[in-house]
């Protein structure tokens, strides 16, 4: 069974603040005390953090709904309630996090204990302490604690490699990976062996170090999606230099060179900017008896190639010989000296369009107006609704402040406007009340 996850769903729901509280002072001698009650705490908030010890988002296949915990609520004697702790969720390196409400690409995790807030935890109601005046020297007013963020998010991970090795199924890619690292890749006389790629550190003895992956093998139509096609290319995106392996042991002299075609045919419908990157043709299984004919039928329909720039370099090896293995990492090293890391702006903004085109919009205004079907004024908007959420109804005093920022906001004028009457009913979620001019 393939358990690799590269690309998952999650909902992130952070904490709600604390309560803020209505209390006076109790205290002897004091016979009109003033407010007293304390601020709720801070809800805890989602973070999501890089583990360099986890390979892939296997994790999350079972647990794809986080919730961080409320803030406690305010206190007598002025106490403010206890902070809830922030909810921490570690991620593999390469981990990059999309809003599937809006489509943007929210945050890209790369770096050894990088860190992401996805959702901010609602900060604590403040209690009646803050709303004493001089003509309401004891306020019945406290405000609830704002919600936490809800957020619905995609986690993709695109392995992290400076090298990755592409080809077509069965052309040895494990196998070098296997001779110059020390991973140890699924290694078999069929394709599509590998069906997870497999990251390795090459060590040379001049000191210098890379990281290698063993990609899963491309065929026809993998840049649509065909066989493991897109698992496959989105973890190319990141890697700097590509060894593309070349089988040269097939008893079919054309083989290699249709293959080599294909494989590049797929890079540049999945991205072309794939193409720009230092390449190096990677001629493998030159131990078996057909291997140098092959090759030299090879270069030569290269050299034909009119549609290539330039004809690039082949360099001949032998896995299991070793045969050319030591000068090929060399090879690969000083290529990697000279390469600096691309630019991936450019495929990320062409990401965010893709998603935006499918995103829901996502609702901006301040409040909003409509009408049920049995008469009833319904108010809503992100603003509008965060206000009635934070008003405690239980008080008088709290809720005549609410009736006064809905005023201010002009939702008044607006219900005026279309038409609304004495006595309607208005209803803002579960809350019904009547309108009075």
């Amino acid at each position: 069974m393939n358990t690799f996850v590269d690309q998952i769903k999650i909902e992130v729901h952070a904490g709600k603040g604390g309560d803020g509280m209505v209390a006076f002072r109790r205290e002897k001698y004091v016979p009109n005390g003033g407010p007293a009650g304390g601020d709720g705490g801070r809800g805890g908030s989602i973070i999501l953090k890089v583990d360099e010890g986890l390979r892939t988002l296997m994790d999350f296949r079972y647990h794809r709904i986080f919730k961080a915990k409320n803030g406690g609520n305010g206190m007598n004697k002025q106490m403010t309630g206890p902070s809830a702790a922030d909810t921490v969720i570690a991620v593999p390196q390469g981990t990059t996090v999309r809003d599937l409400d809006t489509g943007e690409i929210i945050g890209d995790l790369v770096e050894k204990d990088q860190e992401l807030v996805v959702a901010r935890g609602g900060r604590g109601g403040r209690g009646n302490i803050h709303f004493a005046s001089a003509k309401n020297p004891a306020p019945e007013i406290a405000e609830n604690g704002e919600p936490g963020e809800d957020h619905y998010l995609e986690l993709e991970l695109k392995m992290l490699a400076d090298v990755g090795l592409i080809g077509f199924p069965s052309v040895g890619k494990s196998t070098l990976l296997s001779v110059v690292t020390g991973a140890k890749p699924k290694i078999a006389a069929y394709e599509f062996t590998t069906l997870v790629p497999n990251l390795g550190m090459v060590m040379l003895p001049d000191g210098r170090d890379f990281a290698m992956a063993d990609m899963p093998g491309l065929i026809e139509g993998a840049a649509k999606g065909v066989g493991l096609g897109l698992k496959f290319l989105r973890h190319i995106e990141r890697t700097r230099v590509l060894l593309h392996l070349v089988d040269m042991s097939s008893e079919d002299p054309e083989q290699a060179i249709q293959r080599y075609r294909q494989i590049n045919h797929e890079l540049a419908n999945y991205d072309p900017e794939l193409l720009k990157r230092p390449q190096i043709v990677v001629a493998t299984k030159m131990d078996m008896p057909n291997a140098n004919d092959n090759l030299e039928h090879f270069k030569q329909e290269l050299k034909a190639d009119t549609t290539l720039d330039q004809t690039p370099q082949v360099f001949p090896i032998s896995a299991v010989t070793h045969q050319g293995v030591q000068q090929l990492m060399q090879l690969t090293a000083d290529l990697l000296d000279k390469t600096p890391a691309f630019d991936s702006e450019s495929h990320d903004e062409q990401l965010v369009a893709e998603y935006k085109a499918a995103a829901p919009d996502k609702e901006t205004q301040d409040f909003t107006i409509s009408k049920d079907e049995d008469g009833t004024w319904v108010l809503g908007g992100a603003k509008l609704l965060r206000l009635f959420d934070m008003t405690d109804l239980t008080h008088e005093q709290s809720q005549l402040r609410f009736a006064r920022q809905l005023r201010t906001m002009g939702v008044d004028d607006a219900l005026r406007a279309k038409g609304i009457k004495d006595g309607d009913l208005v209803r803002i979620k579960k809350f019904v009340f009547e309108f009075v001019q």
